[in-house]
């Protein structure tokens, strides 16, 4: 699982390698199409459904080298901010990491999105700036180290307030508006204004 940590480093030298022995527009198609496909592949090859998972599992390893494809963008965020000046780009570069998203989407700045293969938005939502969408939670269970992965849901017409976090599972219903600096824990359902928790068998690979 470790090898994977270095991913990031080689496929920061392979961009700069292919600039300076190629083109520059080939590095940049690499910089961006390089990580979403090899994420698609590592999950095509080894599935990953939500759930919960020990460390050393075959999902937690699997989810494990598919985050280390998104971290040259997490560590470098002005790379995303670079797609969203472009109308539509953002949302469609999503879609190839296997994320579902509707038709016009506004991503503010400063928002970050971990998990992407797990995350569903529906129609014209509104993402305040700093806001994180974040599909995994990790927590220490009676001395085991345990991952929690789900699908992350916004319904169509939503607006997410500024610098909210949404974690694991939650869902958020058509039309809903989250306030600035909202937190919802795992599995939580926003609707009518409130924040409750959703009944979820949550499976496991003990």
């Amino acid at each position: 699982m470790l090898l994977w940590n270095f991913l990031p480093l080689l496929h920061v030298c392979g961009v700069i390698t292919c600039a300076w022995r190629f083109s520059i527009p080939l590095a940049i198609a690499g910089l961006y199409l390089f990580p979403p496909l090899l994420c698609r592949l590592i999950l095509l090859l080894y599935p990953l459904s939500g759930g919960t998972y020990p460390s050393g599992s075959r999902e937690f390893v699997s989810w494990w080298a598919t985050a280390q494809t998104q971290m040259i963008f997490c560590r470098l965020p002005m790379l995303e901010e670079l797609l969203r000046l472009v109308p539509g780009l953002y949302s469609m570069w999503l879609r190839l990491w296997g994320a579902k998203i509707g038709r016009l989407t506004f991503w503010s700045p400063g928002v970050m999105i971990l998990d992407r293969s797990f995350l569903k938005v529906g129609n014209d939502v509104v993402t305040g700036a700093g806001v994180r969408l974040n599909a995994h939670v990790i927590e220490y269970i009676e001395g085991e180290i345990k991952l929690h992965l789900a699908t992350i849901v916004i319904g169509d017409g939503c607006n997410i307030g500024g610098y909210s976090l949404l974690t694991s599972g939650c869902q958020v219903d058509k039309g809903e508006s989250l306030h600035a600096f909202a937190l919802l824990p795992p599995f939580s359902h926003w609707s009518k204004g409130r924040r409750g928790k959703i009944a979820v068998a949550r499976k496991s690979a003990d």
